[in-house]
């Protein structure tokens, strides 16, 4: 049972918008667990005493998704946005987060191991004069690979948002959605949600919640998808490969250099050099092995001035539907 919680002193959060709440779930192949989300959000909204919406983004799902989310806006305060195809969560975040109508948006995701009952927390969470609040999970309920991959993630999440929240990012997060003017032209189609946030404030909270483990089904964030996550956020928000590239050039050339200064004095106190094939070879190798790393971190950012020079969107919606209840 949810217990009943009356948000006081609105106007402080509301900005230009309306205040109540958005909540926006992104929904991936999820047909059979979406009326059992939406069963659990409605009470928990009702219980906050203010308006409040659901939206849900069916991020090209080859299930029945869409068919469920029109059948739920019969039936419940639910907003539906269909993709043309699968675009990736954050995509489908953002396209949620630009139609949201309330001053308090709150992301989760689909498969319900972000308890609804636990979205109060984020909300009040705000009130203590943070803009963006994550609900930071008591305890890990991934694998041993899946976490080193999320921890990894959120390395380089720190490194392309610049602050040390990054290490508590969740997909579990509540923000004022006026933040979404600071990115409101953005159309790269590489789209950190939680990069765009950092560039319309500097206030990130964290609250800690209770994370459930996924109802059905398995999670579409496999590892590999996780570490090309990191790999976009590092190459399409950060200079952190280039200053990485650097410093290993430079460390390369020292001791190249330091090398170089120990033959010579060899040459000059035994009157010989250092023999044997396999040691230049290996000084050559390191060298090589050096630029081509270099030339592909510099391949990574002209690969995505090029998407930019495309003009690609982040997204293309094929239909909506509002609530018809």
């Amino acid at each position: 049972m949810t217990d009943k919680i009356q948000i006081e002193g609105g106007d402080a959060l509301t900005g230009s918008l309306p205040f109540g709440l958005s909540i926006l779930v992104p929904v991936y192949n999820s047909s059979e667990i979406l009326p059992n989300l939406i069963e659990r959000i409605i009470p928990v909204a009702k219980s906050l005493n203010v308006p409040f919406e659901v939206i849900l983004v069916n991020d090209g799902s080859s299930d029945d998704s869409w068919k469920t989310i029109r059948r739920l806006a019969t039936r419940h305060a639910v907003r539906g946005i269909c993709m043309m195809r699968n675009y990736g969560q954050h995509n489908a975040l953002l396209a949620g987060v630009r139609v949201a109508r309330y001053a308090i948006t709150v992301t989760l995701d689909d498969d319900l191991q972000h308890p609804p009952e636990e979205l109060p927390k984020l909300v009040e969470k705000l009130r203590d004069g943070f803009d963006v609040v994550y609900g930071s999970p008591t305890k890990e309920t991934h694998g041993l690979l899946r976490d080193l991959a999320s921890a990894v993630t959120k390395i380089a999440l720190q490194s392309a948002m610049g602050a040390e929240s990054a290490r508590h990012v969740s997909a579990f997060r509540a923000f004022k959605t006026d933040l979404r003017r600071a990115f409101d032209t953005y159309q790269s189609p590489f789209v950190s949600l939680d990069v765009l946030l950092t560039w319309g404030t500097n206030k990130f909270g964290i609250a800690k919640v209770r994370h459930d483990e996924r109802l059905k089904g398995q999670s579409a964030y496999t590892v590999g998808k996780l570490i090309r996550h990191a790999l976009n956020m590092m190459t399409g928000f950060s200079v952190l490969p280039l200053q990485l590239a650097s410093i290993i050039g430079f460390a390369l050339s020292f001791g190249g250099l330091a090398v170089l200064a120990y033959v010579l004095l060899r040459f000059m106190f035994y009157g010989s050099t250092v023999a044997g094939f396999p040691f230049l070879a290996s000084i050559i190798a390191i060298f090589s092995g050096a630029q081509l790393f270099a030339l592909g971190i510099l391949g990574e950012y002209m690969a995505r001035i090029h998407f930019r020079s495309l003009d690609r969107p982040a997204y293309t919606v094929a239909e909506t539907i509002e609530a018809v209840h």
